[in-house]
């Protein structure tokens, strides 16, 4: 999907990644929302799931989706889960999170959403991202639609 944002950026995006307690589930649970609308946003990118499946429920949770799950391995889950976007090209991707270890990950996207649920949002990610959400049904509706991203976004 290419996003023209005009005074601000021509995003080309291809992938979304997403981590997983905080901000697509709440104690490992999905929360109820989330499901039908990255059903809808798999037909414009490719569905990436970054955790370290705390509860260890997220296979079981995103069973019917069309989405990666990265299960993190490492001790610095910060450069994990930045690599991992590198990985992918940073420059093609859209990143959703809330914890101080989604900052560098936010901050290397094309497009960063920091998030402040449940759990709230580190100071770190909020001042690493481009846009803030309150709820990840308004960030994940966001994302599919361009017109909302460009209002938000464009100087």
């Amino acid at each position: 999907m290419t996003i023209e944002i005009p005074h601000y950026s021509t995003l080309h995006l291809k992938h979304l990644v997403l981590d997983y307690n905080g901000t697509l589930a709440t104690d490992g649970r999905l929360i109820k929302e989330v499901k039908p609308l990255l059903a809808a946003l798999g037909e414009h990118y490719t569905m990436h799931i970054i955790t370290s499946d705390t509860f260890g429920t997220v296979q079981a949770q995103l069973e019917d989706l069309d989405v990666t799950v990265k299960i993190l391995q490492s001790n610095d889950h910060t450069a994990e889960k930045a690599d991992y976007l590198q990985t992918l090209g940073a420059e093609q991707c859209i990143a959703v999170g809330n914890g101080s270890n989604d900052k560098e990950m936010l901050k290397h996207a094309a497009l960063g959403i920091a998030l402040i649920g449940r759990e709230g949002c580190s100071t770190r990610t909020l001042t690493g991202s481009d846009v803030v959400c309150t709820h990840i049904a308004d960030a994940l509706e966001l994302v599919g639609s361009p017109k909302r991203l460009i209002a938000t976004l464009r100087q």
